[in-house]
């Protein structure tokens, strides 16, 4: 092999530096995007809106088992909430039996990671999802002669959302007042729902504090054949008065 030949095999198998370099940039670019995505995911999830999966058949025709949903975690005094809104809240006690919950199952590595970016596996079900019927100061009472709720004496007529639109509405009988910032909540079915009604022998008398709420979920995500925008029914809630002072 000449001495030309040879400076010519090695120019061949010489890595270029400015190729070198350029990967290196890349993969530093790749890296910067990977890492500011997950912390964008991260504040999302903790100040404005965040996805939980649904376990049971409580919020049924609504909600079905296994659907995801996206709640909005901006603040009630920029997004109040009102009568007829589904919202997610913690468990006030004693709600999922015993404060026993599945968030204390461990999650794998990669659950770990869907978490932490606003992505919850079945595991993390230590939260609860109902519709408000009753905001604070109402009277929420079942039933009246036909069997419906009143809100400030007002019957409303649930047909539209509940699982089971036969009357009465409640197979429990009550009638509270809600306290101050906390709300009555009840499940779309209503005879698979451990709701408000079930815990009126607790401090609030079954009605949940404003402060254990997480926010209103407003979107069905998954699966992709239940894409839909939940309704919060103003229609059925129309006519309610205010509440007495």
């Amino acid at each position: 092999m000449t001495r030309r030949q040879a400076r010519a095999l090695e120019s061949d198998t010489t890595v270029n530096p400015r190729v070198s370099r350029g990967a290196k940039e890349l993969l530093r670019d790749v890296l910067v995007i990977a890492v500011v995505a997950v912390l964008a995911s991260f504040l999302i999830k903790t100040f404005v809106a965040r996805s939980f999966y649904i376990p049971s058949a409580s919020m049924e025709k609504t909600l079905m088992i296994n659907d995801r949903v996206v709640v909005n975690e901006l603040p009630p005094a920029l997004f109040p909430i009102n009568r007829g809104d589904v919202v997610v809240f913690k468990d006030p006690g004693g709600w999922l039996g015993g404060g026993a919950t599945s968030s204390s199952e461990q999650l794998n590595p990669g659950e770990a990671i869907l978490s932490f970016i606003g992505i919850p596996s079945a595991k993390e079900n230590d939260h609860l999802i109902k519709r408000v019927i009753g905001l604070p100061g109402d009277a929420v009472a079942c039933c009246n002669a036909i069997g419906q709720v009143t809100v400030n004496g007002e019957a409303i007529n649930e047909t539209p959302y509940l699982f089971a639109p036969t009357l009465p509405a409640s197979a429990i009988p009550f009638s509270t007042t809600v306290p101050a910032n906390a709300y009555w909540v009840m499940g779309d079915n209503r005879n698979s729902s451990g709701d408000s009604r079930y815990h009126m022998d607790a401090p609030g008398g079954g009605s949940i504090p404003r402060s254990d709420v997480v926010g209103r979920a407003f979107v069905i995500t998954w699966p992709v054949d239940r894409w839909s925008w939940l309704d919060d029914y103003p229609s059925v809630f129309a006519h309610v008065p205010p509440p007495r002072k």
